[in-house]
């Protein structure tokens, strides 16, 4: 009786590895949501970065030219009282010509210097004249270089507010790529998983739930004696017919994964925790947990699976799914492990 309750706890199934890796196939999908959202931030932060240097830019422009204004229009005031100084210098003299010409009239005064003066006053007159037209002239350029200074802040800020509206709609567009991708992601999850069942579904079938070939979790599992001799990576008979069995499940699957998604069959060897002699042709169980996943690859091959569907790892010791020293936990983590993932 002892010995059928072994049994049957050696045939349950394990449920725990199998959480570990889903919770590990949600991690690595988590881990490329976030690969994707940390390269739209920083196409994201490339582009406002370029913003900020043309707002700077703009920014920049604009205080130039508020300050050229203002020095322009600091210049024409001055013009301005300039002007209003001659303008009423010219009204004096243009008031004692007038007083002079009246004394000139009447004959009071000397005739002779009377002229004299009313020549010189008449000269003054005509050169704060001529100052006056210059300044007019200047003010009347003034005005158009400040006409043509708020044209140009007036264009400056119309670009300002243009690249704002540019980039509130970069970061618009960029959202709802973020979003798109999330939605593909998830797409592509779930069809995996999908096929993924109906592999393993088709595989359960085949190998007809033999006791030394489980599914846990969502890896396919191959006890190492089914497949190989102790301590040798050459497929023997029995596991050229199992490994056949799954080259032709894992060809008809491909005929119906479609081609957008970029699947692949991961091969891993692991062996038990017991030291190789350093006799024999491997130095440890690194490189025999390698070469054995390379062997089911190079063999599926053979049998017709794309190469570039294939990927072929090695565990050694590190990754046992039973703990502890005992035959039956060393028979149970020598394995060939069979994982549907997307590359």
């Amino acid at each position: 009786m002892a010995l059928a309750r072994n049994r049957r706890r050696e045939r349950g199934v394990d449920y725990w590895p199998g959480f570990v890796d889903a919770l590990s196939t949600l991690l690595l999908a988590i881990m490329f949501m976030l690969t994707v959202f940390v390269l739209a931030q920083f196409l994201l932060s490339r582009e406002i970065t370029g913003k900020d240097e043309v707002l700077n830019r703009l920014n920049s422009q604009i205080a130039e030219l508020t300050q050229l204004l203002a020095l322009e229009k600091s210049g024409k005031q001055d013009l301005e009282d300039t002007l209003a100084s001659l303008q009423s210098s010219l009204s004096t003299s243009e008031s004692e010509r007038s007083r002079l010409q009246q004394l000139l009239d009447s004959g009071a005064g000397s005739t002779d210097a009377a002229n004299q003066k009313l020549g010189r006053l008449t000269q003054e007159l005509d050169a704060e004249r001529q100052v006056s037209g210059r300044a007019m002239s200047q003010i009347e350029l003034l005005n158009q270089q400040i006409a043509a200074l708020r044209a140009q802040i007036a264009a400056v800020e119309e670009a300002l507010q243009a690249s704002e509206a540019r980039d509130q709609n970069s970061q618009v567009k960029i959202a709802d790529l973020g979003r798109r991708l999330n939605v593909a992601l998830a797409q592509r999850v779930q069809e995996l998983n999908r096929y993924r069942s109906d592999f393993f579904g088709r595989l359960r079938e085949i190998l007809a739930d033999r006791e030394n070939i489980r599914i846990v979790g969502d890896r396919f599992v191959f006890q190492s004696e089914v497949l190989f001799p102790s301590g040798g990576d050459v497929l023997n008979p029995e596991g050229e017919v199992e490994m056949a069995k799954l080259a032709g499940a894992l060809l008809d699957l491909a005929k119906e994964i479609p081609p957008e998604i970029n699947w692949v069959l991961r091969v891993d060897g692991h062996t038990d925790n017991v030291p190789l002699s350093g006799s024999g042709r491997y130095a440890d169980n690194w490189e025999l947990s390698a070469a054995r996943a390379i062997s089911v690859v190079k063999y599926l091959i053979s049998k017709g699976v794309p190469s570039n569907r294939l990927v072929a790892a090695g565990f050694g010791e590190y990754q046992p799914i039973a703990e502890g020293d005992s035959a039956e936990a060393r028979a149970q983590n020598r394995r060939i492990e069979l994982k549907l993932t997307e590359r």
